[in-house]
């Protein structure tokens, strides 16, 4: 034990380093054969083999991501962070998306992953980052915490929030996402960037690999993450395509709903190195860093995501809109009043232990009336918590608002 120890202590960052990426290695290696040398796995097979690999490949994105905050800005670090973490889910869903333009059934996939990859934050990755992070303040300080005091920077992220999800109701009450939203929506995200970009740098609590990155010489540090960044895009762009028409295969063999796979095993799969890091950072007694990650990913959904959708679909030889379906339609609703109750009960920059409950349980009675019936009254549920969320804040929505446009 005592051996161990010691070398524990003589590792070099070099060390945790390359271990860390020959580990991701071995899972990534498996998808580049396959997909290289032209061999076709059943595809649940396939499934398994290139999820692994845009897992592995998320987490050498999230690394360098979070190393790169000792470079980058404090607000903008975070949202390149969030933004870098579900760059996966991204080249997944615009598959499906580039896919419809000439494949109109790929428009549910499209529809699916988005709507899923966002309920799946809200609704899971923020109530489980919320309470951990209430928990470790309980066992450090002995007190029971009835809340998460988010910080006052905050405000600016729930304001860009608050005002995409507003225009993104227009999606559920026309049926499709028009070009010009589209485009509109990511000039509001170029806005986001350039807003947070106005900070400071800061200097960045990391752990782990990402440490180690970060610990290099100033030159070998931006080198490693540039380099990273390539290698692990490279993989992502191999494995997209394979990996989403493997889902849809294993649905058919596993017989599996497609949508419903489609819809959260995908997002899930890309999306763990971000609620990894983000439940890292409430463990440690950063619940909120953890929930701002969260909820700047959650900004990069509703604006880059959604407004490439229009585009890819029109890329691949669709039309200016994107046409949902009434299931789509649905599922669009829901997802856009269950923003707009999270961020409603946010104004007053608390997250209370109930609202973490709350959102929980809402997106898991979710799975238990999967109807149409069942997602239109949970869509109210969503809707008249929200208003009433509101009211009761209506003295900091003004700020709120105003905050996307307030000077630094």
């Amino acid at each position: 034990m005592t051996l161990l120890a010691e070398r524990r202590k003589t590792r070099t960052p070099a060390d945790t380093l390359l271990r860390s990426l020959l580990l991701t290695l071995a899972f990534i290696a498996p998808a580049l054969v396959v997909r290289f040398v032209g061999l076709h796995p059943t595809p649940v097979i396939a499934l398994v083999i290139y999820g692994a690999a845009v897992v592995a490949a998320s987490f050498l994105l999230a690394w360098a991501a979070e190393a790169a905050q000792v470079d980058v800005s404090g607000g903008l670090a975070v949202a390149v962070l969030a933004l870098i973490a579900v760059l996966p889910e991204y080249a997944v869903d615009l598959y499906y998306a580039y896919r419809s333009g000439s494949h109109a059934e790929y428009a549910q996939y499209a529809a699916a992953n988005m709507t899923g990859s966002n309920r799946l934050l809200m609704g899971l990755g923020w109530p489980v980052v919320v309470l951990l992070g209430l928990w470790v303040a309980r066992r450090v300080s002995g007190h029971k915490a009835a809340a998460l005091t988010l910080g006052r920077g905050n405000r600016v992220e729930l304001g860009f929030l608050l005002i995409a999800g507003v225009v993104a109701a227009i999606v559920p009450a026309t049926g499709r996402i028009s070009l010009t939203l589209g485009l509109a929506l990511l000039a509001w995200f170029g806005f986001y960037l350039y807003k947070l970009s106005r900070g400071e740098v800061e200097e960045p609590e990391l752990i782990g690999t990402a440490a180690a990155l970060a610990a290099l010489p100033h030159r070998a540090r931006r080198g490693g993450v540039v380099a990273i960044f390539v290698f692990a895009a490279m993989v992502i762009l191999a494995c997209a395509q394979p990996f989403a028409e493997s889902l849809i295969g294993a649905g058919t063999d596993l017989g599996v709903d497609r949508f419903l796979l489609v819809q959260w095993l995908a997002p899930l799969a890309s999306e763990a190195p971000e609620f990894v890091i983000a439940i890292i950072f409430a463990a440690r007694g950063k619940g909120t860093v953890a929930i701002a990650t969260l909820i700047s990913s959650k900004v990069n959904q509703w604006t880059l995501l959604v407004g490439s959708l229009p585009i890819a679909h029109l890329a691949g030889g669709g039309g200016s809109a994107l046409v949902l379906d009434a299931r789509q339609i649905e599922e669009m609703l829901l997802t856009v009043t269950q923003t707009l109750m999270g961020v409603a009960l946010l104004l007053a920059l608390r997250f209370h232990r109930r609202l973490a409950w709350a959102l929980l349980a809402l997106f898991l009675v979710q799975f238990a009336v999967p109807s149409t019936e069942g997602r239109l009254v949970l869509s109210g549920v969503y809707a008249a918590v929200a208003v009433a969320g509101l009211v009761v804040h209506r003295r900091q929505l003004i700020p709120t608002l105003r905050a996307p446009f307030a000077r630094a």
